[in-house]
Order: C-alpha cells, then structure tokens, then sequence
C-alpha cells in the first residue's frame, strides 16, 4: 500500500499506519542507509522488544505466545513499527496472525527511500484471503499491481508469509507455497521493479480514519469501533541478506539497484533478537502527520 500525507483533517499530530520517504535518493542528495552488516538476522517477538525496531506511531504489548501486538480500540489508533536498518535482497519471513474487523487493514511492508515497495495486506472482512503488492519509485499512476491469494483462516492461525526478492523476480510465500512472482522485465520492462534497499514496517490501520471512500470500499466498509478491540499479532521475523553492509549509498539518482554501493564493516547485529520484556508496552512520541492510502 502506497501512501501520501493528509494534513488537516484530524488533529495535525495523528498518524496512521503510512509509508513514506524523508528523503527521495532520485531526487536529492541523501544520506546512507543503515545496512543489515550480516547474512541472516532472526527477532524473536515473544521474548519481548528489540533495539533494532522503533514504534513509529503508537504503542505494541508483548507476551510469551503471541509475541508482537498490535491493537487498534478507536478510530485514531495505528500502531505502527519498522526496522532501524535496510537490506538489499534476499527473504523475509513473518509469521503472524491478521488483525480482524471490517475496514481494519494489518500489514507486513517492505518500503525503500525512493519508494520501491513490496507489500503483504490482509483485510479484517475477509479471514481467508491475503492481498500481495508493489510499487515502483512511488509510481501510483495504476493500481494494477495488486493481487489476492487464500489463506485459511488468518486471522487466528499462525501462517509464514515469506517474500523472496531478487534483482531478477519477486515471490510471494504461504507456508512455503509459492502463490505469486514477478519478474523484473514485467514492471514496465524493470522501470517499476523494486530493487532499492529496504526496510521493514509492521502496523495495522482503519480505513476509517481518514480514508477516500475508495479506500473504505477497498477496505470492506467503515469500521465499528464498539466491537474493537482489534489486534494483529507478530510472532518472529527473519530476514536473509543478499548483500550484508554496515551501509547502502545511492551511487546516483537513477534509482537502479546497478547504482547502489554496499558499505563493509564488521557485524553490528546479533542474528537473534530480543530483549525479555514479556508484557511491557512500548510508549512513543507521535513524530508524523495523518497518512491515508491514495487509492483512486
């Protein structure tokens, strides 16, 4: 799900589960992104919160069977988490369970600087299904991208969503299964491929808070709110690095993964993670404004 900013509709300090640059590598100078300096790095969310992730809006409860939660109570909640470092090719795997709730939208995204994006989404209305996506540079020109796959009973069975992502083809995992690929020369010949070193966000959101009336449509409706709450839950992450570095430069505004320059040093990262605050709640600062899907 690609998403623009919306100011002045709710209070300017509300945030919703977004993604979005600071800054565009293909249209100004930016600084290095904080690569994954490692092969394989594992969280494990039941044994509580992790130093390399940050709330980026709201808060997340952690317990010993279902790890990582995310719960939506009202209509300005959505709680939303990403990685403190990027990777550049290779897997990610979550295994989770989506939130229910008609309009309620759980998920697991991976987002570059330039806005290259490759997307798990699961809708609360409908408990068997899983949508996968992507974007390209930002592009929002077409909402073709998209596609839904089965899934039993989602929202309260543990699945492994896994992406593979390579500079030649994407594919999108259920427990092992392939359901999905894309290959580079079929995002408008790799103009629209994502290729740019990623970061992972985790959230869950209303499409009720703010939406177009497409985007609600597209959620399933507006959200009752008195039948909250609403909880997506988390239970590990693992990811594998195609191209460990302690950092990832834009080597120019091109926005082609040929131009990125992999910075070496030693590993930073233990590859398992997670610091024993079982129940505790991670409190942050609202740093944002209001950000809603641009669907139509």
């Amino acid at each position: 799900m690609h998403f623009n900013h919306l100011t002045g509709f709710l209070l300017p300090a509300l945030v919703s589960a977004q993604t979005f640059t600071s800054c565009d590598p293909t249209k100004k100078t930016c600084g290095s992104d904080v690569g994954l300096n490692q092969a394989k790095y594992n969280v494990d969310f039941t044994k509580g919160t992790s130093k390399d992730w940050k709330m980026t809006y709201g808060t997340a409860k952690y317990d010993r069977t279902n790890g990582l939660s995310f719960t939506i109570n009202k209509i300005t909640d959505a709680p939303t988490m990403q990685s403190e470092f990027y990777f550049f090719f290779g897997t990610v795997t979550a295994i989770a369970k989506a939130s229910p709730g008609t309009g309620i939208v759980s998920c697991v995204i991976l987002e570059s600087d330039d806005l290259d994006e490759i997307d798990w989404e699961w809708l609360g209305g409908q408990p068997n299904q899983v949508q996968t996506n992507y974007f390209g540079k930002g592009n929002t020109t077409s909402y073709d991208r998209g596609s839904t796959e089965t899934v039993q009973d989602a929202q309260n069975t543990w699945h492994n969503y896994t992406i593979q992502w390579t500079s030649a083809f994407t594919t999108w995992y259920i427990d092992g299964a392939p359901v999905r690929t894309l290959q580079y020369a079929d995002a408008v010949g790799g103009a629209n491929y994502p290729q740019t070193p990623m970061r992972v966000k985790l959230g869950t959101w209303s499409a009720s808070t703010g939406g177009s009336q497409g985007t609600i449509e597209w959620a399933g409706g507006q959200t009752n709110f008195a039948q909250a709450p609403f909880t997506m839950h988390v239970k590990s992450l693992s990811i594998t690095n195609s191209n460990p570095g302690s950092s990832y430069v834009y080597g120019d505004r091109t926005g082609s993964f040929k131009s990125i320059k992999v910075q070496k040093k030693l590993a930073n990262l233990p590859e398992n993670v997670g610091d024993d605050h079982s129940n505790s709640y991670v409190d942050v600062f609202i740093k944002a404004f209001m950000g809603v899907p641009d669907l139509f």
